[in-house]
C-alpha cells in the first residue's frame, strides 16, 4: 500500500505537470471508483475545472481546483500516472478512470484490486466532513514533538505498532515505515506507548521524520504495485533494514523475525527490539465489582 512518502512523491511530481491545466470530460471505466458524488455528477462537475495546486493529508492526495477539491486515495494497489500527448497510452489493463486535460494530456488511474477511491468535494468543509472526518493530522507536516508526546501520553496503553498505524490519531504511517522506525529506535512493536522514556519518545519522533524524508528522497518503496507519477518504481526498498527481510541477518547478527501485531505482518529483530513491559499496576477489583 502506498504510504505517506509514496503519495508525497506523486504530489511533488504531479504539481508542475498539471498545475494550471483544465480537465476535459472524465472517462469512468469503473464508475464505482468514484466515492462521491454520484459518478455522473462527478464527471459533469470536474469537466472545465482548473488545477490550482496540489496538497496531501496522510495518504490522501488533494488536487485543489478553482471550484472544489479532487481527492484520491490509492489504497493497496492504486496508481495515478501522468501521460503527456507524446506518450499516450500508458496505463495497463487495470485502468479504472481516465482524467484527460484540454491540452490532450491526462491522468490515468489504475488499480488491480479496485479498492482505491476518488471524491470531488465543493470546499474544505466538505473535505473534512465527507472524506477526512476520521483522519488525524499529518504526522510529517502537522505534528510537532510536543503534540507527538501528548499523542503517546493520551493513548499510553496501546502498543506502538497499533498506535502509529491508527490514521485517526496521526495520518500517514503504514506498515513498512512503522516497522523501520521502531527497529531503528530499538523499540518492540508490542511495547506500550506509556513505557517510553522522554528520550525514547524524542528519538522515535525524530526517526519518523527522518525515515519519511528518506523514503521521499528515494522515490518511495516499490515491491510490486507502486509507481510514481511517471510510472517509475521507487528505490527505498533497497534501504530497508527489517521489513520484508524475515530470516535475513539484522546488523546485529540476529535473524529478522516476523509476527502479527495490530492485525498486520510485522518485522522486527528479537535482539535489538526487546519488549519492555509496563510498570503500571492494574487496579485490583474490589469485592462486589462484578455484582
Amino acid at each position: 500500500m502506498p504510504e505517506l512518502p509514496e503519495v508525497e512523491v506523486i504530489r511533488r511530481e504531479l504539481e508542475p505537470l498539471v498545475k494550471g491545466k483544465t480537465f476535459a470530460t472524465p472517462v469512468l471505466l469503473m464508475p464505482s471508483t468514484v466515492q462521491y458524488p454520484d459518478p455522473d455528477l462527478f464527471a459533469a462537475a470536474l469537466e472545465g475545472q482548473t488545477v490550482k495546486t496540489l496538497g496531501r493529508r496522510g495518504k490522501y492526495l488533494l488536487l485543489i481546483l478553482d471550484q472544489g477539491i479532487l481527492v484520491m486515495h490509492l489504497r493497496m494497489t492504486g496508481n495515478i500516472i501522468f501521460s503527456s500527448i507524446d506518450d499516450l497510452p500508458r496505463a495497463d489493463r487495470f485502468l479504472r478512470v481516465e482524467l484527460p486535460f484540454t491540452d490532450g494530456s491526462m491522468l490515468q488511474y489504475s488499480d488491480m484490486r479496485r479498492f482505491g477511491r476518488l471524491w470531488l468535494v465543493k470546499d474544505l468543509n466538505e473535505l473534512e466532513s465527507l472524506v477526512l472526518k476520521n483522519v488525524g493530522p499529518d504526522i510529517y507536516t502537522e505534528i510537532d514533538l510536543k503534540q507527538f508526546k501528548k499523542l503517546l501520553e493520551k493513548r499510553g496503553k496501546r502498543n506502538l505498532k497499533a498506535l502509529l498505524l491508527d490514521q485517526s490519531c496521526s495520518a500517514g504511517m503504514g506498515n513498512i515505515y512503522t516497522d523501520e522506525c521502531l527497529h531503528l529506535c530499538h523499540l518492540h512493536p508490542e511495547q506500550q506507548a506509556a513505557t517510553l522514556t522522554v528520550e525514547e519518545t524524542e528519538q522515535l519522533y525524530n526517526t519518523i521524520q527522518q525515515v519519511l524524508e528518506m523514503g521521499i528522497e528515494h522515490g518511495g518503496t516499490s515491491f510490486r504495485d507502486y509507481r510514481n507519477a511517471r510510472g517509475a518504481i521507487g528505490d527505498f526498498q533497497n534501504k530497508l533494514n527489517v521489513y520484508g527481510r524475515k530470516g535475513e541477518r539484522c546488523s546485529c547478527g540476529e535473524l529478522v523475525a516476523k509476527t502479527v501485531v495490530a492485525g498486520r505482518g510485522t518485522y522486527y529483530c528479537p535482539c535489538c527490539q526487546v519488549k519492555k513491559e509496563s510498570t503500571v499496576k492494574k487496579k485490583s477489583k474490589k469485592k462486589g465489582d462484578n455484582l
